[in-house]
């Protein structure tokens, strides 16, 4: 398939947090390395392609669906990624069959307005977080529920959840061990273009060494200095009804030329 046009919906797992941008400015991410991908693809066709990332870190799936669908409807691409529900199964409201029927919905939305779609199964983050007896079995509801929606829409499926080697390896995980680190990013980023028929870069897609076991005291207090550091500043934003996305804007509201990966600046940057 030629696509010419992408457009990411979603929260921090598509703005790219925590892959530093190599321009020092905000995040890159698996979405930007598949945008910049497909551009080289379009490139090599003679055609131009345009790259549009809405998603914004702490947004819950209403927030995806009324801030960035519309106008992804009207910019009318050729492909989109769809990634939403993960921040709404941490917290206690979470209603799964509700969610899941909306995210139909709009996947319905998307595929009738001429667009590819690409849907993810969720990783296992419970092994990393606190809370695992509620986490596990929302993200394997949620997870059973895409594959279904995927198949009735004619969507395109990532399945992160049966990579182990993401799951396990706490070097694809940054500090807070909720986000991707920049190796987890690029590995999600081999795994997108591999469903759609692509060939990625092979070292995206590399087991990598993971971090040596702490002994048994050096990681509580690892886990300790992650409490006070994440997790509080978490739940204290959740008792004042604030997000972490409260100041943040689309890093790429409207489709705009991407550079492609092989240009003469740094692979994967994006065009102010």
């Amino acid at each position: 398939m030629a696509w010419r046009s992408y457009v990411a919906l979603g929260d921090s797992f598509t703005e790219g947090m925590d892959d530093p941008d190599p321009n020092g400015d905000g995040y890159r991410g698996w979405a930007d390395l598949v945008a910049a991908h497909l551009a080289a693809e379009a490139v090599a066709r003679g055609e131009e392609f345009h790259y549009a990332n809405l998603a914004i870190r702490g947004r819950l799936f209403h927030g995806v669906v009324s801030e960035q669908l519309p106008p992804t409807l009207a910019m009318k691409p050729d492909l989109v990624s769809f990634a939403a529900g993960g921040n709404d199964a941490l917290r206690r409201n979470f209603d799964g069959p509700t969610l899941i029927t909306r995210f139909e919905e709009i996947v319905a939305s998307l595929r009738g307005n001429g667009a590819d779609v690409i849907l993810f199964r969720f990783a296992d983050m419970s092994r990393r977080l606190p809370g695992k007896r509620i986490i596990l079995p929302r993200t394997s509801f949620l997870n059973d529920a895409v594959i279904e929606v995927a198949t009735r829409q004619g969507a395109y499926l990532v399945d992160m959840w049966a990579d182990e080697e993401l799951a396990a390896n706490t070097a694809m995980w940054s500090e807070d061990r909720l986000h991707l680190s920049t190796v987890g990013h690029r590995r999600v980023a081999g795994h997108v273009l591999t469903a759609l028929g692509l060939v990625p870069d092979p070292t995206w897609l590399d087991n990598v060494p993971a971090p040596a076991r702490r002994p048994w005291p050096m990681a509580r207090a690892a886990d300790a200095r992650w409490a006070a550091r994440y997790l509080a500043p978490w739940i204290k934003r959740r008792l004042q009804g604030r997000s972490s996305g409260d100041l943040v804007v689309a890093k790429r509201p409207e489709l705009a030329p991407v550079l492609p990966l092989g240009s003469p600046t740094e692979d994967g940057q994006r065009n102010a």
